[in-house]
């Protein structure tokens, strides 16, 4: 190892990431979805499949009254308010009146933003009670989508869409114009109707709908909570690209600001702690554990190709008149490559397909070094020539 990489590794301070990522959770807040329904409906599946997190499995959460837990972490909070004793002297409305009155002494952190009301495909129609609570969540001014489960799904054979099977559509159709058993109208102030299933029906795949469930929910939701939403979900990458790519640029403008006067590229280093503060910013964003995922060790690693040597072993080979120092476009520019790469891996990990452990040892498959930046570079100027 040589004197430079062995000064760097002692200079590079995670602060910038662990303080970047600190100050984003703290701005993005927590997401609260409040998720009702009986046992074996499927609520835990539900979750599971928009957000991935078994929390009923591991037995995780807070146990707050009968019939009522909140779990929880830094971006999303669960009410998971289980079913109503129907026998009981105390009436499902007033049962779920009760509920919300705990909640609601709660923080303003854990307040509900939207809530799915879920009630499985098969059972037709919805019970006096199920009306009677869904009427109640409307009068306390929450956004309610009625979530159908378990929903078996029939293919079209020349366009390949899929749609619910007939059983299913009734009842959505009655959904929509609802009426009592005398055929009179009944007002159920619900958002939307969204059937779902979280697997095929021979439990394979990863099910129908939920897509749908995602945008809706998104759309209902407060916007203060929209972008916390967004972290929490793990359906949509998409989303979390729109979030990332403007932290990307800002931290390019900021990389490029320093270098304004060109700077030596011994002096590279001061650009570290803008490009650690945009990978933290943007691990916040795909809710990774960031203490497990980067050691003071794996930062220190990835110290040396961000900044200093690589810069001075390259600038001055690849472009022509760069002299001794590093100017604004060549700062810009392995910022924006670094940060879509940090992006690029930190969806890998989001998804499962890149054990967290890892990271370190991976760093170098997602993010060009500074040489292959600066190669880039000096291709396209000959080119404009």
């Amino acid at each position: 190892m040589s004197a430079d990489s062995s000064r760097q590794k002692r200079e590079i301070d995670q602060r910038p990431f662990l303080e970047a990522t600190s100050d984003a959770k703290s701005r993005y807040g927590r997401f609260n979805l409040a998720v009702i329904g009986g046992t074996g409906v499927g609520k835990s599946s539900l979750v599971n499949a928009v957000f991935q997190r078994d929390w009923a499995a591991v037995g995780k959460g807070l146990p707050v009254t009968k019939g009522v837990r909140y779990y929880h972490d830094d971006s999303l909070g669960i009410w998971d308010i289980e079913g109503f004793e129907i026998g009981s002297a105390v009436p499902p409305r007033e049962q779920l009146r009760d509920h919300l009155k705990t909640i609601e002494e709660h923080p303003r952190n854990e307040q509900i933003a939207v809530v799915w009301y879920c009630v499985k495909a098969n059972d037709d129609r919805l019970t006096r009670a199920d009306i009677e609570m869904i009427q109640e969540l409307d009068a306390r001014g929450l956004p309610v989508i009625l979530v159908l489960t378990k929903v078996d799904w029939e293919r079209n054979a020349l366009t390949g869409s899929r749609r619910p099977t007939k059983g299913t559509r009734e009842f959505i159709s009655w959904l929509e114009e609802p009426v009592d058993e005398n055929g009179q109208p009944i007002t159920i102030p619900f958002a939307g109707v969204m059937p779902t299933s979280t697997r095929e029906r021979d439990g394979k795949g990863t099910g129908h709908g939920l897509g749908d469930l995602v945008a809706e929910t998104l759309a209902l939701s407060p916007a203060d909570v929209q972008d916390a939403f967004r972290i929490a979900q793990r359906l949509n990458l998409p989303w979390k690209r729109e979030m990332a790519r403007p932290i990307i640029n800002g931290a390019a403008g900021l990389a490029a600001g320093v270098a304004a006067t060109p700077i030596p590229v011994g002096d590279a280093l001061a650009l570290a702690p803008i490009q650690l503060g945009m990978m933290g910013r943007i691990a916040a964003i795909y809710d990774l554990e960031l203490k497990t995922m980067m050691s003071a060790g794996a930062l220190a690693q990835l110290g040396v190709q961000i900044t200093g040597q690589a810069l001075a072993r390259s600038v001055l080979k690849l472009i022509p008149g760069a002299g001794n120092a590093v100017n604004a476009s060549v700062a810009a520019a392995l910022t924006v490559a670094m940060g879509e790469g940090w992006m690029r891996l930190c969806e890998q990990v989001h998804t499962g397909k890149l054990d967290l452990a890892k990271v370190g040892d991976s760093w170098g498959d997602f993010v060009p070094g500074a040489l292959d930046v600066v190669r880039k570079m000096a291709q396209q100027r000959v080119g404009k020539k």
